[in-house]
Parts: C-alpha cells; structure tokens; sequence
C-alpha cells in the first residue's frame, strides 16, 4: 500500500460538466475521465499518449465536502481516484484512449481494487461527458466481453461525470517526480513499459 509522510494544503475546485465539454474548444480539444486505482499510474500512463495535452489527478463520483485524500482513503465518500485527460482528438482518438485505459492503465476486472489498493476509491470507472464517450465506452466493452480478452468479466463502471476535484497538488504528476518510490517503480513502471510496447505510435 501507499504510505504518504504528509499532506500539503492545495486549494481545490470543481470543474462542471459543462466546463470539461467545453475544455479547450477554442483548439478542438476535448476532456476524458478515467479511474483505475491508484490515480498516479494511470496520470502517467497517459502524460505518455501523444496527442494529450494535459492530464490533472483528483476524485470523481462524490461531492465537494469529501474531495480530500484523507476522507477519501476511507472509502465511503463515493469518490475514486481518477485522471482527468485533455487531448486533441485529431491527434489521438478516444477509442485509443479507451484501449490504453483498458489494456495498459488498469486491470478492468478487478472489483473495488486494483493491485495491492483496496476500497471502491479504487474502482474501475469511466466518468463521460457526454452520449458519444457513454456510447464509444460501452461498445468497446461489449467487444472486449466478446473476444473474451479477460478471463474474468469486465467491471469496469460507466456513470455520468457530474464534477471532477482536482487532488492535492503533491499527487499530481507523482511517477515524474518520484521515479524511484518502491510503489511506483513495482506497481507503475511497468505500465509505462507495457504502452511502449503494446502502442509504439502513440508512445511519446
């Protein structure tokens, strides 16, 4: 498990639905929220995808009250950790997206737990925001049941996104700047290695 030394104060705010569909229009881009465990693997999971732009930590699927790492680890406030992605969807898909998300960011069949966290903070789940993503996530799903690719079912959730609260600033962009932490260099690392392999043109 994760052990965290000390907290630093970070203001926190929401982002409202509108507000993540409306990100970067001025530039076509458009927003994605993933949670698949512990949010720092998956943060740099996709900070590797060509084509994004910007990838930010936080909580999704509670209220604003609970948007904090200590109330959150208990596991009661609705909220899982989950990765904001800002990406040009000229330059990357968010069926690439979805398929990096389910191959290589978390293992979607694992129930309320990924790896060594757990606690429905870590649950899989897509938060869309809006018909095309719900529509996109759900086939891709069916697809994957399909071809059986797992040998156990996919859990993965799919719930509206209502509001994303970033996390505490010392969590963003953690594997970056602490490469060599037991966690990340056992549990994450070789996520990194897997999108090089498994996505070499969309590796970065």
């Amino acid at each position: 498990m994760r052990t965290i030394k000390h907290i630093i104060g970070s203001a926190l705010f929401a982002v409202s639905l509108g507000a993540l569909s409306t990100a970067g229009a001025a530039t076509n881009e458009q927003t994605a929220v993933f949670a698949g465990g512990c949010f720092w693997g998956v943060d740099a999971v996709f900070k590797h995808v060509k084509g994004v732009s910007n990838v930010v930590s936080g909580y999704a699927g509670g209220d604003a009250a609970t948007a904090n790492y200590e109330l959150v680890s208990e596991g009661k406030t609705g909220h899982a950790e989950s990765v904001r992605v800002v990406f040009d969807p000229s330059k990357v898909t968010y069926r690439q997206l979805l398929e990096v998300f389910f191959s290589v960011a978390h293992n979607p069949t694992q129930l309320n737990r990924q790896g060594p966290d757990v606690g429905t903070q870590y649950r899989s789940a897509i938060f869309y925001v809006n018909a095309e993503q719900q529509q996109a996530a759900q086939s891709h799903i069916q697809q994957l049941t399909a071809a059986r690719t797992y040998s156990a079912p996919i859990v993965t959730q799919l719930v509206p996104l209502q509001q994303f609260y970033p996390a505490e600033e010392y969590h963003q962009n953690y594997l970056a700047l602490h490469p060599y932490q037991p966690y990340i260099v056992i549990h994450d690392m070789p996520k990194l290695d897997q999108l090089k392999k498994q996505f070499p043109a969309l590796y970065r």
